[in-house]
């Protein structure tokens, strides 16, 4: 999990950290970034030392602000590599959401708590739409301005209708620059889970995901499987499936240790949120 220039990564008691790390230009994602977080992604498929992953960016500005259309290594700004039409025809399309969200691209379900440490727009949809649990710096802010230049907001829009009300998104992308939605307003329609101060948020990441961590690694990603396709399908095709995901999610061991908790009187410490 090493080698990596856009990103810093580290691993603290089976929890990855993953941080965005181009802040010259607000975290926003060149091709070298695209393909880093999908190796990123995969690598994480097979490193049984993760139970849980959180993903934030360098600074206090921006947590990632869409494609870099600038960049160097995005290409021609109208047509850039890995991203738009390739070829004569318009078949064959490439988006950055083939290479960035964890579950479409990635096919992680190790759960994604996403620390959003100030600006959120356009492209950085594709990280929090997928995210599992979003933690906010108060200042946070959340837009879309694709509108505003002249663009569509599709995939965007899309997948963040997975998370919030459709007049919500609906306002989101039809405004474009001209508004910003705080974190207090995001976690009022549900897109986050909790807002903190900035000086709090690595912490409050950090007793997310190590609480989530310790768990059976088995359960919890069955249970984040199941979670997902309830969104996906129908409600009927989700409880079919879910039989499966029961066993699936079972292990004996676990499920063992967890019985002599139980009958033992432990009690795990919790708090109020």
């Amino acid at each position: 999990m090493a080698g990596y220039e856009t990103l810093r990564y580290e691993e603290r008691g089976g929890v990855a950290w993953i941080t965005l790390d181009r802040p010259q230009v607000l975290h926003a994602f060149d091709t070298v970034m695209m393909h880093e977080v999908h190796r990123c992604w995969s690598e994480l498929r097979a490193n049984d030392d993760v139970n849980a992953v959180v993903l934030t960016a360098a600074g206090d500005r921006a947590f990632c602000t869409g494609v870099d259309r600038n960049a160097a290594a995005i290409g021609d700004a109208d047509r850039p590599r890995d991203i738009g039409q390739q070829g004569a025809t318009p078949l064959h399309f490439d988006d950055p959401g083939d290479w960035l969200p964890p579950k479409t691209a990635g096919r992680l379900w190790k759960p994604v708590i996403a620390a959003v440490n100030g600006m959120a727009c356009a492209g950085a949809f594709y990280l929090l739409a997928e995210a599992d649990i979003i933690i906010a710096a108060e200042h946070a802010t959340f837009f879309d301005p694709h509108t505003t230049y002249g663009m569509a907001s599709v995939f965007e829009s899309m997948m963040l209708l997975q998370r919030v009300p459709i007049g919500e998104v609906l306002r989101v992308s039809l405004l474009g620059a001209h508004e910003r939605m705080t974190a207090r307003r995001a976690y009022e329609i549900g897109l986050v889970q909790e807002v903190v101060r900035l000086d709090d948020l690595a912490d409050a990441a950090a007793r997310v995901a190590e609480a989530i961590a310790a768990q059976p690694a088995r359960a919890v990603q069955a249970t984040v499987r199941a979670i997902w396709y309830a969104q996906e399908l129908g409600y009927r095709q989700a409880l079919d499936v879910g039989k499966t995901l029961v066993h699936l999610g079972s292990d004996d061991r676990d499920l063992a240790e967890g019985q002599a908790l139980f009958a033992s009187g432990g009690r795990i410490p919790w708090r109020a949120r």
